[in-house]
């Protein structure tokens, strides 16, 4: 099987071209391919092919051989792949995903992608669309006996939404902020990324019961009102170098909370992502770096 493993800001995937490959297992394969002592090494497996409501179909596996819903930095290197490798000479395309069809557009740079603007789509918000358990989250409020759960109740029942929500998790108090971009996000603000114990703190995140498809969960430090430091847990795959996803729903928790302007540049460990939430038309858009690391062929 003939592959390209390709990388945005460090999240990496193993990329296979379906139009010319057949994969008969892609969730036994994910695990086989993404370890990184016996496989090629990545955070996941992501399948190119054709598509009869868009221009292409993303079909993306994480390490653990889990099927996911999208992924943004994923996504803009399916964008590069297709324009290099000469499946497509339109430099605005269509891409389906789990999570619906997202719109990308292409900028060159001696006749090759080096940066792709993603449209994400519409946030979403309501608990039971991310999803989020609100029954779940009034049994940790009451089980804490640290916060008054009618409050609690009351505030997501007048916001429609997670929003600066008290909540315990591995012993700690944490205030939660809830959204999907076609994948489960859950968004919490902290004043130092560099020393967080993500290790610890980020697979108690990812499993809670609050969480019923599990989540991913991010920590941002904001440094001023256009600037963000992120890291991020991802469900299936553990702490990664950047999540597209996560960013845009970092940012869209940090406007949504009064903390930033619509437009933030976010430093992730792999480098920096351009979010911008224009809330007339309600659509994220993401802008960032796509590169090949190298073609291969694995038995």
């Amino acid at each position: 099987m003939k592959f390209t493993k390709m990388e945005g800001l460090g999240n990496d995937y193993v990329y296979v071209n379906c139009f010319r490959e057949k994969v008969e297992n892609p969730s036994e394969l994910a695990k086989k391919i993404s370890d990184r002592h016996f496989g090629i090494g990545s955070d996941g497996l992501i399948l190119i092919k054709p598509s009869k409501t868009a221009d292409f179909t993303m079909e993306m596996y994480n390490a653990d051989g889990s099927q996911s819903e999208m992924c943004g930095n994923g996504i803009r290197c399916v964008g590069k792949y297709v324009y290099d490798y000469g499946l497509t000479d339109k430099t605005s395309i269509t891409v389906e995903t789990l999570a619906g069809i997202k719109y990308l557009d292409f900028k060159l740079a001696d006749g090759k992608v080096n940066m792709v603007t993603v449209n994400m789509g519409e946030p979403v918000l309501a608990p039971r669309d991310v999803p989020v358990s609100v029954d779940e989250i009034m049994k940790n409020c009451t089980a804490v006996n640290e916060f008054s759960e009618k409050n609690v109740e009351a505030d997501i029942r007048e916001a429609g939404m997670i929003k600066d929500c008290p909540v315990k998790i591995a012993g700690r108090k944490w205030n939660i902020t809830c959204v999907s971009m076609g994948n489960p996000h859950c968004v919490t603000f902290i004043n130092d990324t560099d020393s967080f114990p993500l290790e610890e703190i980020g697979p108690q995140f990812e499993t809670n019961p609050i969480f019923p498809n599990r989540v991913n969960a991010e920590f941002v430090q904001i440094v001023n009102r256009s600037y963000a430091k992120m890291r991020v847990w991802e469900r299936g795959s553990g702490e990664t170098l950047a999540c597209g996803t996560g960013t845009c729903a970092s940012v869209v928790a940090a406007i949504l909370n009064g903390l930033t302007e619509d437009e933030v540049t976010v430093r992730l460990l792999g480098g920096e992502l351009i979010i911008k939430w224009d809330r007339e038309s309600n659509n994220v858009y993401m802008t960032g770096p796509a590169r090949v690391v190298f073609d291969g062929e694995i038995q």
